[in-house]
């Protein structure tokens, strides 16, 4: 996390306002935009994973999104179906999201990954939040255990997955945390996490990552509470 900032004297109720027309502005989550209804079960967190491993290669969060909503759509929301879907069945719906960059090394990414909850957690992603004892530190290296899941692709994983694994809440990585600075924010994860409703927290986490990465939002948000 990077350095945080004072928040003595910090003016909660215009931080509130903030919040509210982040929330408004520029939710909801990631998971949420993919048609993925968050819980923790085994299929929704394997789609989470799915989203995030999408999410991490160098293409726009909007065809990520796009991409994920395809392949559920396609059925491909569990490791079961993954691992028995034909190559060319993942490929196609990544290609109908426009994912074509990636398409072939993803569909590769994707399968191995779902290889890997089967054997590694008996398809079940809960187990992965057992095996790291509930310690964001050894999620994060267990994540980063899949290819193609990275550092960022950890950081999405857990960021959106907060408040359903509420051990790992408050979770605000770095772009989150600037992202609140440049709007007024406290960059503390703690006391951004106060601003918001304490369901909603993924959800002001995925906003701030929004409004980072789209300048329309950005100010739409700033004019709004000015």
């Amino acid at each position: 996390m990077p350095g945080k900032q004072s928040t003595r004297g910090y003016p909660k109720a215009r931080g509130a306002e903030t919040v509210r027309v982040l929330l408004d502005t520029a939710g909801p989550t990631y998971a949420s935009e993919s048609h993925v209804t968050l819980k923790d079960t085994p299929t929704p967190l394997f789609q989470l994973l799915t989203l995030s491993l999408l999410l991490s290669a160098r293409i726009s969060s909007e065809v990520a999104v796009a991409a994920a909503r395809e392949l559920f759509r396609a059925g491909l929301r569990s490791p079961r179906a993954v691992r028995a879907a034909d190559r060319r069945t993942i490929i196609s719906a990544l290609g109908r999201a426009g994912y074509v960059r990636y398409d072939e090394s993803t569909a590769t990414r994707l399968h191995a990954a779902a290889i890997r909850v089967h054997d590694e957690y008996g398809g079940d992603l809960r187990r992965l939040a057992r095996a790291s004892d509930q310690e964001t530190s050894a999620a994060i290296r267990l994540l980063t255990e899949f290819d193609g899941i990275g550092p960022v692709g950890a950081d999405i994983f857990l960021r959106e997955v907060q408040d359903v694994w509420t051990w790992v809440r408050p979770y605000f990585d770095t772009r989150a945390t600037e992202s609140a600075r440049e709007l007024g924010l406290p960059d503390d994860p703690a006391a951004l996490s106060a601003l918001a409703s304490e369901d909603r927290v993924a959800e002001l986490a995925a906003a701030l990552v929004r409004v980072s990465l789209n300048s329309r939002l950005r100010e739409e948000v700033r004019g709004s509470t000015r």
